[in-house]
């Protein structure tokens, strides 16, 4: 159903999927997929953790790797690593972490950016031994600016602008040096 669901996003927009289409997309009734989502939403919702989940293990195993020796690769990986998603994973590119649908789509409590700025502190602050205090809040502004750069680069272009993908990724090395390097 969450297969589904990504598919009928990527070719409708959130907007214009409904409870019905996912069914039929998935091959079951409709009944069924309300036994285990009560609505849209809780089906997006899911798709939007399950994209979260694969986004932080892939993460997870770049920043394994002993050649990434300093924070600003690791920046890099995160950077490369959504601008890949947004291109290839089914409804990526309309859902993101979910603000399209809901601010707090991913935790009630707390904004999606934030929660994406929570769970990238744990695996700076692990990789390089750095404070989490000290991490938590660049990386949340810096999410939030990318955030905003990176939807102008494909706003009109599917793959990205190439020119303000460079630009987003270099707003975000130079500000997190100045945060970081210090």
């Amino acid at each position: 159903m969450l297969t589904a669901c990504a598919e009928l996003v990527s070719e409708l927009g959130y907007d214009g999927v409904t409870t019905t289409l996912i069914a039929e997309r998935a091959g079951v009734a409709v009944g069924s997929l309300y036994q285990f989502f009560p609505d849209k939403r809780a089906v997006v919702q899911e798709l939007t953790l399950r994209n979260l989940d694969s986004f932080l293990a892939e993460l997870s195993k770049r920043f394994a790797d002993p050649a990434m020796e300093h924070w600003s690769q690791a920046a890099d990986a995160v950077f490369d690593l959504y601008i890949s998603m947004h291109r290839t994973v089914p409804g990526f590119s309309s859902l993101h972490f979910g603000d399209v649908v809901d601010l707090r789509l991913l935790d009630g409590r707390k904004d999606n950016n934030m929660v994406l700025a929570e769970r990238l502190t744990v695996l700076f602050a692990n990789r390089f031994d750095l404070p989490p205090d000290r991490l938590k809040l660049p990386l949340a502004v810096a999410i939030e600016a990318a955030d905003a750069v990176l939807n102008l680069a494909f706003r009109e272009d599917p793959d990205g602008e190439p020119e303000i993908l460079a630009e987003a990724r270099a707003m975000v090395r130079g500000y997190l040096a100045t945060r970081l390097d210090t």
